[in-house]
């Protein structure tokens, strides 16, 4: 009699999902699933309304990383007031990317901090009531007060460009609302209330510090782990630099092949396609010329280390080279050494916004400008789970006609799927009992890719996860609750 095991819902993850692992009469693996069981149609409601206002209605699709929604669709809305990248004044571009690098800060910091360290700092088999921040705080005081002060000051960046930290009203079309001020900078340069931005560079690398002696310790389980061959995608500057706002698409398989050479981000549409299964509201992108089954790719931070060259800042390019240097200069397709990469990333753009906030220029007034209207307008950045396509039709009117947005877990999709079979595969095949345990490893994949599956997050306390048995027929026959 066939079994199906339920993992309703996964926990620790921005949103709902749902795992299933079906079991054949002997406990064996037939398959694994990772179902997006949220349904929102953001695609269409967004339909209607004047162009401009997309980059604030789009916010409303997460509350973890709305300034990558914001920003991706001022791109786009950018495009469509006659204004191309590049095409900005140098105060509006610095300002904006000094805001993405803010978000990908505290973004990753909140990952790793409050989500991921649980998984890391309490191992496999810990009760599921120690695995969360607040025992991390009671187990390493200083590594959570450290990264909840980081996660602060990246949102305080946030908040100074956008007026407030969630939702904020940054980007306008062509260009940013307001001017940043002399206090502003001096707060985040000399930060007497809050740590600077050179206490966030060095704390920066005390956590990549720390994952590095992490990964010496215990690289038996981390490069075995949910390792399996994938397809990486990211962007790159015209150098190969890895870039988060402005720059061109590339795409490199297991091998380190190229499969996307560096295209224009305004010709995405001619690249890939997106594909559809029954049993997720998620789609599934691939690359047209590689087909579904082979053109599917990873994106976030592992993906933007592998298919970049070199970081522009020393303190983390140094980490990056260190880091390409473990797979002798291969691409990385260990999924626990996303960690490793977000932790680069942080360093990253630490580094990033104090050369921003030492530029005396971004305290300018030349905010906005204005172009020849058109129909059509594409933005894509890299958020910090990854590669961000919003794409905007309009008609005269300036209504929004036609929209379309892959978000940067929908390209993991099929890269989180394969990761909840390796799991099912190598730890539940032919057990004789499930544990908690064995099921939490399958969202210790999951959470390594830092799904956003909306705008909520279960980061705290005991969670419902239920663990339901199936027969062959879907009639429940066992059930077990955490």
């Amino acid at each position: 009699m066939g079994k199906k095991l339920v993992i309703d819902p996964v926990t620790r993850v921005e949103g709902h999902g749902r795992v299933t692992v079906h079991l054949d009469d002997e406990g064996s693996v037939k398959d694994a699933f990772f179902h997006i069981v949220e349904f929102r149609g953001f695609e269409r409601f967004i339909q209607g309304h004047p162009y401009w206002e997309a980059p604030l209605l789009v916010q409303r699709l997460c509350g973890i990383c709305p300034v990558s929604h914001h920003l991706a669709a001022a791109k786009a809305i950018d495009q469509i007031v006659g204004i191309d990248p590049g095409d900005l004044t140098p105060v509006a571009y610095k300002l904006r990317r000094l805001l993405h690098y803010g978000q990908v800060f505290q973004s990753h910091a909140l990952h790793f901090f409050y989500l991921a360290s649980p998984d890391l700092l309490f191992g496999l088999d810990s009760p599921n009531a120690q695995r969360n921040v607040v025992n991390v705080a009671i187990a390493n005081e200083d590594l959570a007060r450290k990264g909840i002060l980081m996660r602060k000051f990246g949102q305080q960046i946030i908040q100074a460009i956008a007026g407030k930290r969630i939702h904020g009203i940054a980007a306008i079309p062509g260009g940013v609302h307001k001017t940043f001020t002399k206090e502003e900078r001096a707060h985040f340069l000399s930060g007497k209330d809050l740590p600077n931005v050179d206490t966030m560079i060095d704390w920066s690398m005390e956590t990549v510090q720390f994952i590095k002696a992490y990964h010496k310790e215990n690289s038996a389980w981390l490069d075995d782990f949910a390792t399996y061959p994938s397809g990486h995608l990211g962007m790159v500057s015209g150098d190969g630099a890895l870039e988060l706002y402005d720059g061109k698409l590339r795409a490199i398989d297991a091998q380190g092949n190229i499969t996307l050479d560096d295209i224009a981000c305004d010709d995405y549409i001619d690249y890939f396609n997106e594909g559809v299964e029954k049993w997720s509201y998620m789609k599934f992108p691939y690359l047209k010329e590689l087909g579904s089954s082979k053109g599917w790719n990873r994106v976030g931070p592992l993906a933007r280390l592998n298919v970049s060259e070199y970081m522009t800042t020393p303190m983390a390019n140094k980490e990056l080279q260190e880091f390409k240097s473990y797979t002798s200069g291969r691409p990385n397709n260990s999924t626990m050494h996303s960690h490793w990469a977000r932790l680069i990333e942080v360093l990253h753009c630490a580094e990033l916004m104090k050369s921003l906030l030492n530029d005396e220029s971004i305290l300018g007034s030349d905010l906005v400008r204005e172009g020849v209207r058109r129909g059509e307008g594409i933005g894509i950045i890299e958020a910090p789970r990854g590669t961000l396509i919003h794409h905007y039709k309009v008609d005269d009117a300036g209504m929004i006609t036609k929209c379309n947005l892959i978000v940067s877990t929908t390209h993991n999709n099929e890269a989180m799927n394969k990761a909840v079979r390796w799991v099912a595969k190598n730890v539940l095949d032919k057990k004789a009992e499930i544990t908690d345990g064995m099921l939490n490893q399958i969202e210790i994949a999951i959470r390594a890719y830092d799904p956003c599956l909306s705008c909520a997050t279960h980061a705290i306390g005991k969670m419902p996860l239920k663990v339901e048995i199936f027969d062959h027929n879907d009639n429940l026959i066992n059930a077990r609750y955490k």
